[in-house]
């Protein structure tokens, strides 16, 4: 193996190459990209829990010419800041997410439903996936319904902000909306009833002005849109695979089991990354200070030492919910409740309100990311 380094859509089943790695090289040293790729549970989860393993900086220098309020998103977004930062934003990433409001999920998935089904035909993904969990944060924050259908007109051009190579293209569509967006966010955060306590809590425990705040306070909102559509979408998708394949939907209870089994079996995002600010050893092989470390989650969510029978299916493994897809330690996803519950809501409705649900594809085809595995297009027939 030359690269631990491919694009989902160049490979029909990863979990192959996932499997010789961690039987042969599972601790592998990549010299064509200069990265190790760690491929077990063990070691996965050694590196997510180390403060020497920070993340890597997506942009520095701001080589890739962002504008000011484009810079001021990415640098303040929680999942992308190490030490001081990470804590001071990771806390009021966690006040903003325990303020959302609920709302009624299957209600706005029945009118995507109504939306774009045609001869009892859909595609989940575009018609669904990419719209439900965005939809369902803006409604929790009160968003107005134009500023609803912008953000979700744009959100695909967004979410390329978080991309460690970008193309001029991109860069110019993420300048063009990320100051429309961040005046958005900004008026509807001043809007909501809570804000200003916030501000004050965070102003008592941290040395920081309201300013400051109120971008951190932006960003990280911002960066749950983002969070929302690209792995909010794989796991609407994938689950939905999972769950017709497996044929797991009688009840809710079960759907619930096959979503988070479907975040270890077939989860949307298969690696994250990072960067050794000393040297450290992971057995016996030496990481180097400034040494880039891909940490294969996908492979270690099918370690057969920490998973029985780690191939097959089982939605009532007792250690299921100990899969690293939403991460582990102080950089753990702050949305893996909110994404397992959404997902529920959304494939009970489906399963309750239709008799039968069909795949139409007979080859699934994936969005060209070496991160994650994304279904492009799913057709689906409801009756």
């Amino acid at each position: 193996m030359n690269s631990t380094l491919f694009l989902q859509s160049d490979i029909s089943n990863p979990y192959l190459t996932y499997k010789t790695m961690l039987q042969n090289n599972p601790v592998y040293w990549d010299e064509t990209n200069k990265i190790w790729a760690l491929y077990s549970y063990e070691d996965c989860v050694s590196i997510l829990k180390d403060p020497k393993a920070e993340i890597p900086t997506v942009n520095p220098n701001n080589e890739q010419k962002l504008n000011k309020k484009a810079l001021e998103i990415l640098n303040n977004l929680t999942r992308l800041s190490n030490g001081i930062q990470h804590k001071i934003s990771k806390e009021i990433a966690m006040l903003l997410f325990s303020k959302m409001k609920s709302v009624d999920i299957t209600s706005i998935l029945s009118q995507l439903i109504k939306n774009n089904l045609a001869a009892n035909k859909m595609d989940w993904v575009n018609s669904v996936c990419k719209k439900l969990p965005l939809l369902v944060v803006l409604k929790s924050f009160n968003f107005e319904d134009k500023d609803c259908s912008f953000i979700l007109y744009q959100i695909e051009s967004l979410v390329k902000i978080m991309l460690p190579q970008k193309t001029e293209e991109q860069v110019k569509s993420i300048n063009e909306i990320s100051e429309t967006i961040f005046s958005i966010v900004e008026k509807q955060l001043f809007q909501l009833s809570f804000y200003e306590s916030l501000s004050a809590k965070i102003t008592e425990s941290n040395a920081l002005s309201l300013d400051e705040i109120k971008t951190i306070s932006i960003s990280n909102l911002i960066g749950l849109f983002i969070q929302s559509f690209d792995a909010g979408r794989g796991i609407l998708s994938n689950s939905l695979l999972q769950i017709l394949n497996n044929k797991t939907f009688s009840t809710k209870t079960e759907i619930e089991k096959s979503v988070i089994e479907t975040l270890r079996f077939d989860p949307p995002i298969h690696n994250t990354r990072r960067i050794v600010v000393e040297d450290i050893f992971i057995g016996e092989s030496l990481i180097k200070k400034n040494d880039s470390i891909l940490l294969v989650l996908a492979s270690a969510n099918r370690d057969p030492k920490k998973f029985k029978n780690e191939s097959k299916f089982d939605m009532e493994r007792n250690t299921n919910t100990e899969n690293l897809t939403f991460g582990i330690g102080g950089h753990m996803c702050l949305a893996k409740h909110f994404s397992i519950h959404l997902a529920t809501e959304a494939l009970w409705f489906l399963f309750n309100e239709f008799k039968t649900i069909k795949i139409l594809e007979n080859n699934i085809q994936y969005e060209p990311m070496i991160n994650a595995r994304l279904p492009k297009v799913i057709w689906i027939s409801l009756q």
